[in-house]
């Protein structure tokens, strides 16, 4: 777990004493949902932040790896700007500042669509093919091998996560799917 933490560590768990907080307040029924809610922001602050010390040498933001990543994917290396954004689930104005950089980069191009002038297709260059490669080589063993969590963990997290994601519309899970949906619907849903 090599670079997980950038500082010190706390004494104690600031989240756990918000919860104690909370339950102090009287407000119990929320405290586990607020340090559940807390712990996932945080997390995601931790992971970010060791994804973009990864991703630095290759003069990449996590949100321009995605970009690169989906359209290395994508038939011919190529895609609709609004379906990568509705594929990456961003504003289109993010993904046109993340394109634009990208190209500033020589890491993509861009293409008019022939058939409909409106559609522009971004496209990923040789060079940008290269920097995907490499980006996703040294992701993959700095941080999705080395996240801290356990295997059990992980299972547990993305179930409950697509569950919840599920649950707020994010995607239409398929029918029958265990791992995104839970027979428990939760009491209130504010997605």
């Amino acid at each position: 777990m090599r670079g997980m933490a950038q500082h010190e560590p706390l004494p104690r768990d600031p989240i756990a004493e918000a919860r104690r907080n909370w339950e102090r307040e009287g407000w119990t029924e929320a405290a586990g949902p607020m340090a559940a809610v807390t712990s996932i922001m945080r997390a995601q602050q931790l992971l970010l932040a060791r994804a973009d010390r990864i991703l630095k040498p290759f003069h990449l933001t996590f949100s321009r790896y995605e970009v690169l990543a989906l359209l290395s994917f994508a038939r011919e290396h190529r895609m609709l700007m609004k379906k990568a954004s509705a594929l990456l689930q961003v504003h289109p104005t993010s993904i046109t500042n993340a394109v634009d950089r990208l190209e500033a980069a020589g890491l993509v191009r861009r293409e008019p669509v022939s058939t409909d002038r409106r559609a522009v297709n971004v496209v990923l260059t040789d060079r940008g093919l290269e920097t995907v490669e490499g980006a996703t080589r040294a992701l993959n063993e700095e941080l999705f091998l080395t996240t801290g969590f356990e295997e059990h963990e992980v299972k547990a997290l993305v179930g409950a996560l697509s569950g919840f994601r599920a649950r707020c519309g994010d995607f239409a899970p398929p029918a029958g799917r265990p791992d995104t949906a839970h027979e428990d619907p939760p009491r209130k849903s504010a997605c």
